[in-house]
């Protein structure tokens, strides 16, 4: 097994047939495993009927909304722990902000030997679309803010489209703490601290068409006050 995704979903029945629909029509076989939190709105009874249909999909049920951050280290765990472990690990948002079409862009610069692909929407050839002026300005400045807290050569901090190799996971694995989306500064940081290389791949993010997004003004606050406390965090 080559790649998985990993797929954290909140009330996400509106996106998420369609998204893993497309993801198995990207012909790259991955293993998709869908974090649930409970979803009021069915998400998880979509999934259960979309695995009738392909043999490549894991679902995990969690009690409650958890959080982001506890998601995606909830599937590097399990994945990690797989007799078969993929070489490479995706992670996206599963609203259909993140095209699928572009995980094999992110694929093939981890093949070049990088350790985390960031798909960014702030290097040359990435893009935003349905996103306001104001919007774009706020999103930009907190990862401006975010780079010259933790001095590490990114420009999309926040974006939560990325390939993690499997080698820096289980690194990282047992360092990781953040619960929330904090998670994305943090495993940038172990990054730095581990000696791993980051690059950075364009990619085009769309504004959720259907549902509301679950990112807020307060996860974004907490996203900056955790930049300042882990540039803290020793690099050597």
């Amino acid at each position: 097994m080559e790649a998985a995704i990993i797929l954290p979903t909140y009330n996400e029945s509106e996106n998420i047939r369609d998204l893993i629909l497309a993801i198995e029509g990207l012909n790259i076989n991955p293993l998709i495993l869908v974090i649930d939190d409970s979803s009021p709105d069915g998400t998880h009874e979509i999934v259960k009927n979309l695995q009738k249909e392909f043999s490549n999909i894991m679902l995990v049920v969690r009690p409650r909304k958890m959080g982001l951050g506890s998601a995606i280290i909830e599937g590097f765990k399990i994945l990690s722990s797989l007799p078969d472990k993929p070489e490479y690990v995706i992670t996206m948002d599963a609203d259909f902000s993140h095209n699928p079409k572009d995980i094999p862009r992110l694929l093939q610069h981890a093949k070049e030997g990088y350790h985390i692909v960031v798909g960014s929407r702030y290097i040359k050839g990435g893009t935003i679309k349905g996103w306001s002026p104001t919007r774009i300005i706020i999103s930009k400045t907190a990862n401006k803010i975010a780079r010259l807290l933790t001095r590490l050569p990114v420009n999309d901090f926040t974006s939560g489209f990325r390939c993690y190799s499997m080698r820096y996971i289980l690194k990282a694995l047992p360092k990781l703490k953040s619960r929330r989306f904090e998670i994305q500064v943090e495993t940038l940081k172990l990054a730095q601290i581990l000696g791993a290389r980051v690059a950075e791949a364009p990619i085009t993010f769309v504004n959720r068409k259907r549902g509301r997004s679950k990112l807020t003004v307060k996860e974004v606050a907490r996203f900056l006050l955790y930049a300042i406390k882990i540039s803290l965090m020793r690099t050597n």
